[in-house]
Parts: C-alpha cells; sequence; structure tokens
C-alpha cells in the first residue's frame, strides 16, 4: 500500500536520470521515485511496456498518470509556484501542447544531454504512442 505518490522513470536511461536527480533537486516533489526496472510494476498497477514508453505518476489510490501529465502532479505535488505550472499543464489547450513535447522528448531522449543508446525507445513503443 502506497503512502505518498510514486514517479516511475527508465532508470537505464541517462538522461532520464539525470531529468529525475534535477528535479528532486530543484523542484522537491512530495513523492518517491524509482526506477520502472526496481519497482514492483504489478503492485504500482502498471504494465512494464507502459513504464519503459513513459514516466509514471502512481498515486496511492492507484490512479495511474503518464507523460505530461505524471510531470504535471509530480509539479503539483511540490506546492509553491510549480503547482501552478504544474496545474497549467492539465489545462487545454496547454496539456495539448505539453503532451506532444513530451513525445518529442521522449521520442529523442537518446540523442540529448546524458542520453546513451539505451535511452532510445523499441520502434514498436515510439510509433505506438
Amino acid at each position: 500500500m502506497l503512502t505518498r505518490p510514486v514517479l516511475v522513470f527508465d532508470g537505464d536511461c541517462g538522461f532520464c536520470t539525470a531529468a529525475v536527480r534535477v528535479l528532486e533537486r530543484k523542484v522537491r516533489p512530495r513523492c518517491a521515485t524509482t526506477p520502472w526496472q526496481r519497482a514492483d510494476l504489478a503492485a504500482l498497477g502498471v504494465r512494464q511496456e507502459r513504464a519503459r514508453r513513459e514516466v509514471l505518476w502512481v498515486t496511492p489510490a492507484g490512479a495511474v498518470h503518464g507523460g505530461a501529465q505524471a510531470v504535471a502532479k509530480l509539479l503539483m505535488s511540490a506546492g509553491s509556484g510549480w503547482r501552478i505550472v504544474g496545474a497549467v499543464l492539465t489545462l487545454p489547450p496547454t496539456r495539448w501542447a505539453a503532451a506532444g513535447v513530451y513525445r518529442l522528448i521522449a521520442d529523442n531522449r537518446h540523442r540529448l544531454p546524458g542520453g546513451t543508446p539505451d535511452c532510445a525507445l523499441p520502434e514498436t513503443a515510439s510509433r505506438g504512442s
């Protein structure tokens, strides 16, 4: 049973790991963070295919938010001005734009600073999104 939200990310991806560490230091979200490779995905109610494709925010009640909406939930958990930024990311049309930007970054994370070939998504995952 979760007592606080969990952010699930790709621990094999240097870009993702670095981004989570920066968020922990600068934004200070109120959540646990764990690479999907070490998480009990079944207990979280998450399929491995989804965890490989996008960052996930899992609430203690079992709700799962992915991609840009997971980032929005993380920001809202931090309080202060971050809460406002996160809330804006949940509203149309910002929500739609955020989803597009998130997918662009996720599909190209192996090309970003800290990224490695291990960061590349499988072809079927990136096309199926």
